[in-house]
């Protein structure tokens, strides 16, 4: 799961905020300073401040953004995404070939590509990183992994530079999955460890940058890579890195984070909130802003528990929450209130903002056509039943308390009585993966809408707890088996229409990174996931 981590305040702290941020621009362009900056120049250290420590310094099980932004810049992909386009373009990989019935991906490596400690990356490589995903790391250590995996059969190699990935099943989604950072290829004295030693940062990967230094949860040190020249094609040149090295510290809280960039203490800094903007502004500095695709916030209901086995309320939550009042009020300009079951940066994305409009009326209507009548205290009720439920989230994005703090408020309006249930990030794995929650409240960032299936599947994760809802089976099950991207994209499209039909997601807002940037550091940039890409960056 990825979140933003900052200083957020409650709503009504925040009443002034947007008014005073009404300038932030969304920019994925990467050019953090204005006029020409001549051409690039490599050297330099770029200090970068993270809203949140970094975790596991293994790409296949890193969660968070913030650790994302470390670990993505070790490892290269088989395939990479471009950002803009979506199209999966090469990296390790020069071709590939997928199977008419979607089960087996052949791809052809680049030669003469090393890991950082000097030994090549053949196909061999691919079949240990993956068997050690399967095998080793499993779904409770790397979920996203493990799910990019399901049915995985294993891995040959008919000659050292070809590798021939084959599942049980068709898995359609399994081409931009090569692209994630979760899927990376790491060398065999990685690969050889457990999940744990993987952790501690010595992790050897064959990316533009190695690791100098890892201290999890504190900080890290990121060296160039020299001799590197296998970059992705969505890079902007094909050699080096241009910067020397990356520092990346710790600063949780966002004024210390944005003062320390006005005062050149850091280069680039994550979280930079609306009230932040005029400061960076006035030393010259941007704020590059872009939403994470995939699925939006959101509250996921358990359908067996409680008042949501009752279709008609969840239909009732869809209206009654107001959206852009979460954005104006708890967040600023820079976040998109969410219109469908998909963020809007997520390929094959479908606008469902007319099923999603705010209607407190409509919602009262349906709830009063369901018998739920409201109490004493304005909270309905049916059969002697409350209805109340329970919002399990994480604080891992400060935002969530403000943001379900006025949720709260808005169903209360409607008669509805939405519990808060706070819980530290291990309680929360933990309860999640035992399905113990009414809701769930969370986001979870892919730039594919397999994501669905993963989340909502019955044969998957089934957040929901539910039982076969055939048309959406079926949806979820024939884009895996859809080489063809425009007959996928209609599949996955129709899933997001039937979960929000079924009232299996309430979406919220959308995630956005807003990234302050000083004037001196040129060409920063997100790649398809949202996550930073530091290669082609340079300091002027």
């Amino acid at each position: 799961m990825t979140y933003l981590e900052n200083t957020m305040k409650r709503p009504v702290a925040l009443l002034g905020v947007v008014a005073a941020a009404a300038t932030l621009a969304a920019c994925g362009s990467g050019t953090g300073a204005e006029g020409p900056a001549g051409p690039p120049r490599p050297g330099g250290t770029l200090r970068y401040g993270l809203s949140l420590a970094p975790t596991c310094s293994d790409p296949a099980q890193a969660g968070t953004n913030q650790t994302l932004y470390v670990t993505r810049q070790i490892v290269d992909s088989l395939t990479d995404q471009h950002p803009g386009t979506g199209e999966i373009t090469p990296w390790l990989a020069q071709s590939w070939e997928v199977s008419p019935d979607a089960k087996a991906f052949t791809f052809h490596l680049r030669p003469g590509v090393t890991f950082s400690d000097g030994t090549p990356v053949t196909a061999a490589s691919v079949q240990k990183n993956f068997d050690a995903i399967v095998r080793t790391l499993t779904g409770a250590k790397a979920p996203l992994a493990a799910s990019y995996l399901a049915g995985y059969t294993g891995t040959t190699a008919p000659d050292p530079l070809t590798a021939r990935v084959e599942f049980d099943r068709p898995n359609a989604q399994f081409l931009q999955a090569s692209s994630t950072p979760q899927l990376g290829i790491l060398a065999d004295a990685t690969t050889a460890k457990s999940a744990d030693e993987r952790c501690l940062g010595d992790n050897i990967g064959s990316g533009p940058f190695t690791y100098a230094e890892y201290r999890q949860g504190s900080s890290a040190t990121l060296a160039k890579r020299t001799g590197y020249s296998w970059g992705s094609a969505v890079f902007a040149q094909q050699g080096e890195a241009y910067l020397d090295r990356i520092e990346f510290r710790v600063v949780p809280e966002s004024g210390v984070r944005s003062g320390s960039l006005s005062s050149d203490q850091l280069d680039a800094i994550s979280d930079a909130l609306p009230q932040d903007v005029p400061q960076i502004e006035a030393t010259g500095g941007t704020v590059q802003v872009t939403s994470n695709p995939g699925l939006p916030f959101g509250i996921q209901p358990n359908v067996t528990r409680g008042p949501l086995r009752d279709p008609a309320v969840r239909t009732a939550l869809e209206t009654a929450v107001d959206r852009k009042e979460l954005v104006d009020t708890v967040l600023g300009p820079q976040f998109r209130a969410a219109d469908g079951a998909l963020s809007s940066k997520t390929p094959a994305h479908v606008d469902l903002s007319g099923r999603l409009g705010y209607d407190a009326d409509a919602a009262k209507r349906l709830l009063d056509q369901a018998g739920w009548v409201p109490g004493s205290d304005g909270i309905r009720a049916k059969d002697g039943v409350r209805l109340s439920f329970g919002v399990l989230f994480s604080r891992a994005f400060a935002g969530n308390q403000a943001i379900l703090e006025l949720i709260q408020q808005q169903l209360r309006k409607v008669g509805v009585d939405a519990r808060l249930e706070v819980a530290a990030d291990a309680e929360y794995t933990a309860r999640q993966n035992s399905k113990d929650y009414d809701s769930l409240y969370y986001n979870l960032t892919r730039a594919d809408g397999d994501i669905l299936r993963t989340q909502f599947g019955l044969a998957d994760r089934n957040l929901n707890v539910r039982g076969p809802i055939p048309p959406l089976d079926q949806a979820l099950s024939e884009q895996l088996q859809a080489v063809d991207p425009a007959a996928r994209a209609q599949l996955i499209g129709h899933a997001q229409q039937l979960v929000i039909d079924n009232g299996l997601y309430i979406p919220t807002i959308e995630l956005s990174q807003a990234i302050g940037v000083s004037n001196t550091v040129q060409d920063l940039k997100f790649e398809a996931s949202g996550r930073l890409q530091f290669h082609d960056t340079w300091l002027r």
